[in-house]
């Protein structure tokens, strides 16, 4: 969660509809309510050249954010829902010299690209409203933002929480934490009161407004996070947003979705948009107990040769590049002539740019496939013809053959999120 561009998008939020107040999932009430986006700077440097720096500060916020999941999985449900090979990795820090390298370009004046990392949007908390500027994620369950008691300087630029001018508001007993990767926490007391999301509202919403904020959101324009996985991974212990939406009967059908892309990106509470995709929406079946938006019985393609089966794959709209097990991921890549392993350490791979490869995955329909833009992440060096994938191989500690796709692998479909069937559809795009 790094420097921003100051680019605009839209989000559309569907909205119950009174006429009409039990609409079939595959058919929701199409009104909406615009909501303006902010996005997160590249992993691609403005010359093209893949930006080293920021994505091993990228994979470590991710590390560390699954690993506060699986915490929170164990505490709620136990060790015994983990996936097979799970596990909680330590906590995980920016190496001494990557900092320092980011630190000293993050204050020198540079120029966003337009590439897509993050998905933010407005949301009020309390009566009167406040408003705050969020990143809504499927790889987390938790709603938090800045209180006006926050004592870290990375607070001052941030829309704060004031709980005494909130005639809603209710302090609850307990404490919210997580941990990043530069050493710092997000943490603090844990209240409850209305939360407002584009015209679906809703009372009771537990949430912590921190009083601690980690350095890793100093550069970052959003205030607090919107968690849209299941409560299993609630650090929290209690219903997210929507879960409590929807079980107030204030969204029209059990389900949201995601359409990501350069322009008019948008997120759909309450349906999907028939606007952006064509055809009927895939659904594949996940493993609620995981906690996650966890797809199984998939399978990795290289061009049409299955090069791995019976994989998991988490949808994570909170990451921005894709993850697999090193084993899994080195298979995929000795499928790809001219791949190479450009970073052992953090497990980056390369491929000739003139020849991107065709990496798919596949759940017993459709292969979805990762576009030739998508997988590219930009050159390994100034000048060079080959090119930084956006599949990883990292132990994320999430278990065996369980891979985590991002933004990387949902730009590339229509994605439909269903509490109700306890799955996640994909669909083409119109």
């Amino acid at each position: 969660m790094f420097n921003k561009s100051a680019l605009l998008l839209a989000v559309t939020l569907a909205i119950s509809a009174v006429a009409n107040p039990s609409p079939s999932p595959l058919e929701p009430v199409q009104r909406g309510t615009t909501i303006p986006l902010g996005k997160r700077s590249s992993l691609t440097r403005e010359d093209g050249v893949f930006d080293h720096d920021k994505a091993i500060a990228s994979t470590i916020f991710t590390l560390n954010k699954h690993r506060s999941n699986l915490i929170n999985l164990q505490k709620n449900e136990g060790a015994h829902v983990f996936n097979a090979g799970a596990y909680i990795h330590p906590l995980k820090t920016i190496p001494i010299d990557v900092e320092a390298r980011m630190q000293k370009r993050q204050s020198e004046a540079l120029t966003d690209e337009e590439d897509d990392l993050e998905w933010a949007g407005s949301i009020s908390v309390g009566t009167p409203g406040q408003k705050f500027l969020i990143d809504f994620d499927t790889g987390s369950a938790d709603l938090w933002i800045p209180s006006s008691s926050c004592t870290s300087s990375t607070c001052s630029s941030k829309s704060k929480y004031k709980a005494s001018s909130s005639s809603t508001s209710s302090k609850k007993s307990g404490t919210f934490t997580i941990e990043y990767g530069d050493g710092s926490t997000v943490s603090g007391p844990v209240y409850t009161d209305s939360v407002n999301v584009a015209g679906i509202s809703v009372s009771g919403q537990y949430f912590s407004p921190v009083t601690t904020l980690s350095s890793s959101f100093s550069d970052d324009p959003i205030d607090g996070i919107l968690g849209l996985a299941f409560p299993a991974i609630s650090n929290l212990g209690k219903n997210p947003f929507f879960n409590t939406a929807a079980n107030a009967g204030a969204v029209a059908a059990n389900q949201f979705s995601f359409y990501l892309a350069s322009t008019g990106s948008e997120l759909y509470l309450g349906g999907a948009n028939k606007a952006h995709y064509t055809g009927a929406i895939e659904y594949n079946s996940v493993d609620s107990s995981s906690g996650f938006w966890q797809a199984t019985n998939g399978k990795a393609k290289v061009g049409t040769t299955t090069v791995l089966s019976s994989v998991q794959t988490i949808i994570d709209s909170g990451t921005t590049i894709m993850y697999g097990p090193p084993a899994d991921v080195k298979k995929i890549f000795a499928s790809v002539s001219g791949s190479k392993l450009f970073d052992s350490t953090n497990g980056f791979y390369s491929y000739p740019c003139a020849t991107p490869p065709k990496i798919s995955f596949n759940y017993g329909g459709k292969d979805w496939t990762i576009s030739a833009a998508n997988i590219n992440l930009g050159q390994t060096t100034t000048g060079s013809k080959d090119c930084v994938a956006s599949l990883a191989a990292q132990d994320l500690g999430l278990g065996s053959h369980v891979f985590l796709l991002g933004d990387s692998f949902m730009k590339n479909m229509y994605s439909v999120f269903d509490f109700d069937r306890e799955a996640v559809g994909f669909a083409t795009l119109a």
